[in-house]
């Protein structure tokens, strides 16, 4: 097995799985069997979003990190959401946090970073495209990942490998997930 899962723990799974459960949500597909990946979550327009992540990455038993504004870590949740894999970034300050990332992939064997192209809740303009210049950078393929709240399923998609043209592979990833109705349709970015 990959080395992107958490030993079994029947207390997180179970968490995870009745979460899922009383919400009325579903897992389709399954993440490919590679030790490193990128995956994006899209559309993120609300702050259950994240609730559903999480249980997900319980059910999954997933070794995954993702990135979290730096106030998400604060007390009294911040050793709860390093815990489950969180690294706190200050948005305001541009600290080579794609180098970073990208450097993070060169040192672990197995690594799974989970991001959210929008970076927020609210409308945004485009996305941002930290997550396609971390794959690019480190070699390694992007997993596509949406939440379909109209049928309360969260779906794993393909697999994409970055080619190098920016805007066709994010026309083709947005393809993808167009489909897909978030929470806050308002303030999903379509690419139009």
């Amino acid at each position: 097995m990959v080395g992107n899962y958490l030993p079994r723990n029947p207390l997180a799974e179970w968490i995870g799985r009745r979460v899922l459960g009383l919400m009325g949500w579903r897992i389709e597909g399954e993440l490919p069997k590679l030790d490193r990946f990128v995956a994006i979550g899209a559309h993120h327009t609300s702050n259950w979003d994240f609730v559903i992540f999480i249980a997900v990455k319980f059910v999954l038993r997933l070794n995954a990190r993702w990135f979290g504004k730096h106030t998400l870590f604060r007390w009294p949740f911040g050793y709860l959401m390093r815990a489950w894999g969180g690294i706190p970034i200050r948005r305001e300050l541009r600290r080579q946090t794609v180098e970073q990332a990208i450097a993070a992939f060169r040192q672990h064997r197995q690594f799974m970073l989970i991001l959210s192209p929008e970076g927020t809740r609210k409308k945004v303009a485009r996305w941002k495209m930290g997550f396609y210049h971390i794959a690019l950078g480190a070699g390694v393929p992007i997993v596509l990942g949406a939440l379909d709240y109209r049928n309360r399923r969260v779906v794993i998609g393909p697999t994409f490998w970055p080619s190098g043209d920016e805007a066709a592979d994010l026309e083709a990833i947005l393809a993808f997930y167009r489909p897909f109705v978030p929470k806050k349709p308002e303030n999903a970015f379509h690419g139009d």
